[in-house]
């Protein structure tokens, strides 16, 4: 039987934080080693560079995102592993996929809003066309599933769209993916557990190459709220709230067994506790990490890259054949 194809990626746009993890990579490794989906994991370098960067640092990030990528436990042996901007058939799919974009589609998109704020006509062409580029990644490789979290819904369903159109008009050639929805949890900042925890928060933010001390030295800082009741509530706690799901997604401890475990106890006391729980979380990574060369990595990524090309030309031979081009 042959398995479903799924396939997702990460920007290397700066240090992974514990969102990060347990958004995205934490689930790769699970969705990996479901033996459910052929996996392809890719580092999203091409997409990275909308935002600001210098050469050297875009080198640094897209070395320390591959070795992430294998501390956090994904294997070459069970996923292919791959970089963008390795794969030429991702950008000019991107282009092909342009030609067929209605502009209304881009602008109504919610992430160009948000991040182009009322800077939107000096904003770049690239942040604005990342969705085709996007369902390019995604259609190239006839992918079945991709593992999103809400805030892509929109990104997907314009690829979804797009092979539509595409099928509509040249003949049957991309499947349509659909969503996979997992159960992800969203962190808030440290310091204000109002707004999602971010890089550009960097003193409300664990980022997974933070030190023990540095860990405790955060949650110790952790906003909490009014009262003493170790409780769930997002309204009326939102900084206990966002402890306890940070306790609980790694520990393994269900929030309301957590919470009968903390009655009566002080807030001191269970943010101790959370710091040693992330930190006994993030100890094997780190010691992983440091293990793996920026040369280990690459060659892993490499080796992904040619199987990776090889079925993406192939696709685009495919397509080519369908707009006239060969």
């Amino acid at each position: 039987m042959i398995k479903p194809v799924l396939i997702s990626g990460i920007q290397p746009s700066g240090k992974l934080h514990l969102g990060n993890y347990l958004g995205a990579l934490k689930n790769f490794v699970e969705l990996q080693n479901s033996g459910k989906y052929r996996c392809f994991f890719f580092i999203a370098d091409l997409h990275s560079l909308t935002e600001s960067y210098t050469p050297k640092e875009k080198k640094a990030q897209i070395e320390d995102l591959m070795r992430s990528y294998l501390a956090a436990g994904l294997s070459p042996a069970k996923a292919t592993l791959f970089a963008q901007s390795s794969i030429p058939a991702h950008s000019e799919l991107a282009w092909i996929l342009n030609t067929i974009t209605p502009m209304g589609e881009l602008r109504r998109m919610t992430q160009f809003k948000e991040k182009s704020g009322e800077g939107a006509e000096s904003a770049n062409v690239g942040l604005f066309d990342y969705p085709v580029l996007m369902a390019a990644d995604v259609l190239l490789y006839d992918t079945a599933a991709v593992p999103v979290g809400d805030d892509q819904d929109q990104h997907l369903e314009l690829a979804r769209t797009l092979a539509r159109k595409f099928n509509s008009r040249f003949g049957k050639t991309f499947i349509e993916p659909k969503a996979l929805h997992t159960n992800v949890p969203r962190l808030m900042s440290l310091d204000d557990p109002q707004k999602k925890m971010s890089k550009s928060r960097p003193a409300g933010c664990l980022f997974l190459d933070d030190a023990p001390a540095e860990i405790r030295a955060k949650l110790g800082r952790a906003t909490t709220d009014s009262g003493r009741e170790i409780k769930y509530d997002e309204k009326s706690k939102p900084g206990i709230s966002n402890l306890l799901l940070i306790h609980s997604s790694l520990s393994g401890v269900s929030i309301s067994s957590l919470e009968k475990k903390y009655a009566g106890k002080g807030y001191a006391d269970f943010k101790r506790d959370v710091a040693e729980v992330v930190v006994k979380a993030l100890a094997l990574y780190q010691a992983a990490k440091k293990k793996i060369s920026p040369t280990k990595a690459c060659a892993a990524f490499a080796k992904g890259g040619n199987a990776s090309a090889k079925i993406a030309e192939k696709k685009m031979v495919e397509v080519k054949k369908k707009v006239g081009l060969i």
